[in-house]
């Protein structure tokens, strides 16, 4: 069992979450993803990360587009076989 034991519907031989390396998925949506992890990293404030994100609306904006059109790309190209969750909360600034 690949998923956490008290989560069986996260069971996968990929693991939950999964590392993007093991993906069947292209090079350039596996960059992507990876970008926007980095990315998303600067929008918690590390010194005490319960305050606000340091992050402008405009720039929650344009995560926002991207992680969007990311998650399309990775639904297409792993197909119908693959259940793919987006969940975040969503912050405003």
């Amino acid at each position: 069992m690949a998923g956490p034991p008290d989560a069986p519907d996260l069971d996968s031989p990929y693991g939950s979450p999964c590392e993007l390396e093991r993906l069947p998925i292209s090079a350039q949506t596996r960059t992507e993803l990876a970008g926007l992890c980095a990315w998303y990293q600067s929008s918690i404030d590390w010194e005490y990360p319960p305050d606000p994100s340091p992050w402008p609306a405009e720039e929650w904006r344009l995560f926002r587009r991207r992680a969007e059109t990311a998650y399309t790309a990775l639904c297409r190209e792993l197909g119908d076989g693959w259940q793919v969750e987006m969940t975040h909360k969503v912050w405003t600034g």
